[in-house]
């Protein structure tokens, strides 16, 4: 069995509440340092009243990761897997004392975010480094965060059998495909927040990772189909300032288009930016996105996310197993290739005031820390004399707003 580098693994994700007396302290939690009121989250806070207060990412991703333990051990990896999140029990914080307590010092992060963005890959980093501080060990455990898996065959392939099979669905009904419409759906992010996603001086990796993975999905249906229905990236679930511009066009928008302008029959809305049917898949496109395409006369249909599918369980063992031997096949299925393993300097940084000073080509958990540390003491300086200190740790960019459920 092989396992150096590493000797545990850390499953981290944006967490969700379990219960309705979880949904306000949760929501305090995602938009701490923003002053929002309690008021202002109780609005927000419907979607998860309807289902009962409680999202279903915890449970779900409990599921998978018992599913990638059992994935490793038949690979032989003995890797312990530990679960995080950033905003909710189990917290990163308690899984980054409980495997030290273990004995684990060199850790995987494995994130459930497929693509390349601030809010789907840095901040996570961030969260990292911040735990270790606040924990006392900064420097005593290890943090590697695994690379970006949104071209990898084990995350696109289940994505592809749902089209087809939606597609074959409407056809039963009547709907030829040249009358449907394949609408690839994402969260929208900050314009600003695309414009940095990627290496520094690149940007746009956000949606141009979105677009490669969407013309791979329908290429493999080339074979299948004589006549391709068209297909777009559209966005779901904005929020923060109106005069803040956001990835466009929203979903509700393109569905109310293609029946006025174009005439189609049928929509087919595909999550691809998501890992599993969380809230925002459950509320924006089960509830909200299909009373729009019923008020419209528009047959339906949503496509599952990779979610607890073999292929995309193995994929995540290829992404360790990547880590675990350099030598190993780095798998991609898109002209844009494998993202490298280790992020650049200040990549997917945003805010200018928050980059991290250049000493080498890449930014350690322990310059980030060092970095937070100065930012928040500057921060309560400016504080004292003009308004009550704002809670650190869950302050955003400027110009930016990372909604309840965002990249989960």
């Amino acid at each position: 069995m092989t396992t150096a580098p590493y000797d545990a693994i850390l499953f981290a994700s944006f967490g969700g509440p379990e219960g309705q007396d979880d949904v306000i302290p949760f929501l305090r939690n995602v938009t701490a340092g923003r002053g929002v009121p309690d008021e202002r989250l109780e609005e927000v806070a419907g979607h998860y009243r309807a289902l009962g207060g409680r999202s279903p990412i915890n449970a779900q991703n409990r599921v998978l990761i018992a599913a990638l333990e059992q994935e490793l051990a038949s690979r032989s990896v003995d890797l312990p897997i530990y679960f995080g999140n950033r905003n909710w029990a189990p917290y990163t914080a308690e899984a980054l004392q409980t495997l030290h307590a273990d004995g684990h010092r060199r850790v995987l992060a494995l994130v459930t975010s497929a693509y390349s963005s601030y809010s789907g890959c840095r901040q996570y980093r961030e969260d990292f480094a911040r735990r270790l501080d606040e924990t006392g060990l900064l420097g005593e455990v290890a943090i590697e965060k695994s690379r970006s898996y949104f071209n990898h065959p084990g995350f696109l392939d289940p994505v592809v059998d749902g089209v087809r099979e939606a597609i074959a669905d409407l056809a039963r009904d009547g709907h030829d495909s040249h009358d449907v419409r394949v609408l690839f759906s994402t969260h929208s992010i900050p314009l600003a927040m695309n414009d940095a996603s990627g290496p520094t001086g690149e940007g746009d990796w956000y949606v141009r990772q979105h677009l490669a993975a969407c013309r791979y999905v329908m290429d493999q249906l080339h074979d299948d189909l004589p006549h391709l229905p068209e297909w777009e990236l559209v966005y779901q679930s904005r929020s923060g300032a109106p005069h803040v511009p956001w990835l466009e066009p929203d979903v509700n928008d393109v569905i109310e288009r293609v029946r006025a302008e174009e005439q189609a029959e049928a929509v087919i809305v595909v999550p691809i930016g998501f890992v599993t049917d969380h809230v925002e898949v459950i509320w924006d496109l089960d509830t909200e996105a299909k009373e729009t395409a019923e008020e419209q006369g528009l047959a339906f249909r949503r496509v599952a996310t990779s979610g607890t599918d073999p292929r995309f369980v193995a994929a995540l063992a290829d992404i360790v197993q990547e880590h675990l031997d350099p030598s190993r096949e780095r798998i991609a299925v898109t002209e844009l290739g494998a993202v490298e393993d280790v992020c650049g300097h200040n990549c997917c940084q945003v805010d200018v005031s928050r980059a991290v000073p250049a000493e080498q080509d890449v930014d350690t958990l322990e310059q980030i820390a060092a970095h937070l540390r100065e930012q928040q003491a500057a921060r309560a300086g400016w504080t004292r004399t003009t308004a009550p200190a704002a809670p650190a740790e869950a302050s955003e960019p400027a110009g930016t707003s990372t909604p309840a459920g965002a990249f989960s």
